[in-house]
């Protein structure tokens, strides 16, 4: 594996691997790891990003235009090794590129480019898709950071609470009987007001996931300490995350997301899918932030 990428300010430092751009760690000016211990009994993802789709789709593969094609959950852009492009002392760009191994599975000439940059207590990450082809391309794009639970401020597992922006009363949805897709059925939601009281039982069944969000920023930790306000104003779509028993949790925004149970339609017809035109190009961002409120 290349050497990380290490970004810096003078409230947090960034470390990026160049294989899938992924954000391995992310610490404080007293060096506080702010992110998982990877610790290989539950899962040894640190950030990775979803592209060009979010989610598993039904036995792996996908259909588009009476063709299929295999794709793994999450897409393939996590594995596969980004260009370094720009390299400053707080900011750093990485790019992935349509070759003839993505064409052989995605049939479309994209380009991601993702941005890390710090500034203060905030980490900003953006990443832009661009349609460089001739045809209309179906894509959707999501975050998975695993932040440390407990973070490093203080207060127990069971203190730690998940403040959305907003109340958030809508039912949510949960993993079905097929393995890594959605049920069809929503159930209530566990967040009270805008409170959700994280424990690792609820994530026996796997992940908590909200399409009906109200909130695009949220705070973590423990109330009344340093907490991380995680803002996410382009992905209308939130999964929370984690092994049970892990000392992380995954905060996942998205702009899209696994296929149904029972899902058998064309790409087109996926929720979430968006339809990027030849030429233009989309971003989503996501920021970090350390407060004290």
């Amino acid at each position: 594996m290349d050497e990380f990428v290490t970004i810096a300010s003078d409230g947090l430092t960034a470390s990026i691997s160049p294989l899938g751009a992924e954000l391995w760690s992310l610490k404080d000016a007293q060096g506080r790891q702010l992110m998982t211990d990877a610790d290989p009994r539950w899962w040894t993802g640190h950030a990775p990003l979803l592209f060009p789709f979010v989610g598993r789709s039904r036995g792996d593969m996908y259909r588009l235009d009476g063709h299929e094609y295999p794709m793994p959950q999450h897409g393939f852009a996590r594995r596969m090794a980004f260009a370094q492009i720009e390299h400053l002392p707080e900011s750093a760009i990485f790019r992935l590129e349509a070759d003839a191994a993505t064409r052989a599975v995605y049939p479309f000439d994209f380009r991601l480019d993702m941005q890390f940059a710090v500034a203060g207590s905030t980490l900003m990450m953006t990443a832009t898709v661009m349609n460089r082809g001739e045809a209309d391309m179906p894509f959707s794009f999501g975050y998975h950071p695993a932040f440390a639970w407990p973070l490093p401020y203080g207060g127990n597992v069971e203190a730690h609470r998940v403040a959305f922006e907003k109340a958030e009363p809508a039912p949510i949805r949960r993993v079905g009987e097929e393995a890594g897709l959605i049920a069809r059925d929503s159930v209530a939601s566990p967040v009270d007001g805008n409170l959700l009281t994280p424990t690792h039982a609820m994530f026996e069944d796997d992940a908590l996931i909200w399409d009906t969000l109200e909130s695009h920023s949220l705070l973590w930790g423990v109330p009344g300490r340093t907490r991380l306000k995680i803002d996410f104003p382009d992905t209308p779509w939130l999964g929370l995350w984690q092994k049970p028993g892990a000392r992380y949790l995954c905060v996942e925004p998205w702009a899209g997301m696994a296929d149904l149970v029972g899902f058998e339609g064309d790409v087109w017809e996926k929720q979430g899918i968006m339809r990027l035109l030849p030429g233009d190009e989309r971003r989503f961002r996501m920021d970090v932030t350390l407060v004290d409120v």
